[in-house]
């Protein structure tokens, strides 16, 4: 074994750093049930802001932001509609059907990686028919799209597919879990990639770093809608500033994602020198494709290194905690041992 662990399993593993614990310690805080606590209701109207939406609500999770959007735009029955792999379809456990009461149907991935052409869109909604027909009445898409190795979507391929959907009126949810690397590589702004959606849910606990917490941003009247739901769904929190602060100091970081991206293509281009089969990064994560994703994640591991399966492949996640000399390190555990076979397996919805 080495001497030291590097974790490349998600961006969600970093520590809150120094700053954070000091604005952690200093908020000002209140019951954010009772009467709005100060500090969320700052992160929440800063947040607002930058997505180009006039409210937002703090939630303890990406997972309950997204499920609250779905509650709030489908009644029992009705069906929605995503690309494969979406995080809304296999990493929630089953929320969208079991508490939102949402019929899920995948799109496949024939616009792009990671999002559907706007004509799949636009079939898949369907016509008007009679009572017996079934409900298609939302598209959920997701920027960047995790399972498709953090494929982004740009405003031209954004606007296409809200403009689909529209034409056939349903309503647009997006999973912008990780939007801000997403604009950081286009190098454009959140508001961009966020236009003509009428909810779009944010996590400030991945590249940004921060400790917990994501935003759900809306119109007024949802957002009021949404807190009901929140604490309806045990989201209510007391004293949550403590927890806000964290994300009002996380957002300042965005300009640094882009150190991430280069960490990304650095692992895959060290790692295709390797001989192991890479997707070319978009944004912080890597594929690699192996005969067994499960083997090749436990030969790394014996060497400390963190890695994941997903969707049939194993996935590595560049993050603030990791540095240049970190990727490098790892490319140097790896090259005395055998190069993992590149053949294409089977996909498969992993963690």
């Amino acid at each position: 074994m080495t001497s030291s662990y590097i974790d490349l399993r998600s961006d969600t593993i970093t520590k809150p750093d120094a700053e954070m614990r000091k604005a952690m310690a200093d908020a000002e805080v209140g019951d954010d049930v009772l009467d709005h606590d100060p500090t969320m209701a700052a992160l929440e109207e800063e947040v607002a802001h930058t997505l180009g939406f006039p409210a937002a609500l703090w939630v303890p999770s990406g997972s309950m932001g997204n499920l609250i959007a779905l509650m709030l735009h489908l009644r029992r029955g009705d069906q929605f509609l995503a690309p494969e792999h979406s995080h809304v379809l296999g990493s929630e456990l089953g929320t969208a059907a079991w508490l939102a009461q949402g019929m899920p149907m995948a799109l496949p991935h024939d616009g792009g990686p990671g999002r559907p052409s706007p004509e799949t869109v636009v079939k898949a909604a369907g016509s008007p028919g009679p009572y017996f027909t079934l409900n298609t009445t939302l598209l959920c898409l997701e920027n960047t799209h995790n399972f498709a190795g953090g494929a982004v979507m740009n405003p031209t391929e954004w606007t296409k597919l809200v403009d689909a959907a529209r034409s056939r009126g349903l309503k647009i949810h997006l999973d912008g879990a990780r939007l801000w690397n997403a604009a950081a590589a286009l190098d454009v702004s959140p508001t961009e990639l966020t236009s003509g959606a009428d909810t779009v849910q944010v996590c400030l606990s991945k590249g940004l770093g921060a400790p917990v917490g994501s935003i759900l941003a809306a119109s007024p009247e949802l957002i009021t809608e949404a807190r009901r739901i929140r604490k309806m769904l045990g989201g209510g929190v007391r004293q949550g500033g403590v927890l806000a602060a964290a994300g009002i100091v996380a957002l300042r970081s965005q300009a640094r994602l882009s150190d991430d991206h280069d960490n990304a293509q650095r692992l895959a281009s060290g790692l295709r020198e390797r001989g192991w089969a890479v997707d070319e990064p978009a944004t912080n994560i890597v594929l690699a494709a192996t005969a067994d994703p499960s083997a090749t994640v436990a030969q790394l591991a014996a060497v400390d290194v963190g890695a994941v399966t997903v969707a049939g492949k194993v996935r590595f996640v560049t993050h603030r905690d990791v540095s240049t000399a970190d990727i490098d390190e790892v490319l140097s555990r790896l090259a005395a041992r055998a190069t993992p076979s590149a053949v294409e397996p089977p996909v498969r919805q992993g963690e």
